[in-house]
């Protein structure tokens, strides 16, 4: 008998791998950010369809961060986030400059207004009091 695990493929196109290492929640998704140039694969705008091998460096953008990874396996199917990080290897200086970026938006981020709809009857009564009518 034939042993029926199979070995892992070399490569698998740039919109699966994106999808399995969880950078994009659906592969159209992936595809779509690819067609646009928000992923790059060594440093090239490529296809959806491109190939992707261990040891290519692959830039995301996704909102404000951008993550610089350096692919270590290849897997066509979504798993685990614990699987997905052992997929890629991000770059140092590329982890430090999120983490940056991170940091700079909570600090710039202003008090939260809470929205609660409309006003209660006790609400309309302090309104009242303190307008006088």
């Amino acid at each position: 008998m034939q042993d029926k695990d199979k070995a892992a493929p070399l490569r698998v196109r740039i919109d699966k791998w994106l999808r399995a290492a969880r950078f994009f929640k659906t592969r159209s998704l992936a595809a779509q950010a690819v067609d646009a140039g928000r992923a790059q694969l060594n440093g090239q705008h490529v296809k959806p369809s491109k190939d992707v091998r261990p040891g290519d460096e692959i830039r995301v953008r996704g909102g404000d961060a951008e993550w610089v990874v350096v692919v270590r396996d290849v897997a066509e199917r979504r798993g685990s986030a614990e699987v997905a990080q052992t997929l890629y290897e991000e770059r140092e200086d590329s982890r430090t400059r999120r983490m940056e970026q991170a940091a700079q938006r909570r600090i710039a981020a202003g008090p939260v207004r809470v929205e609660r709809g409309r006003p209660t009857k006790r609400d309309r009564r302090l309104i009242h009091r303190f307008t006088g009518e």
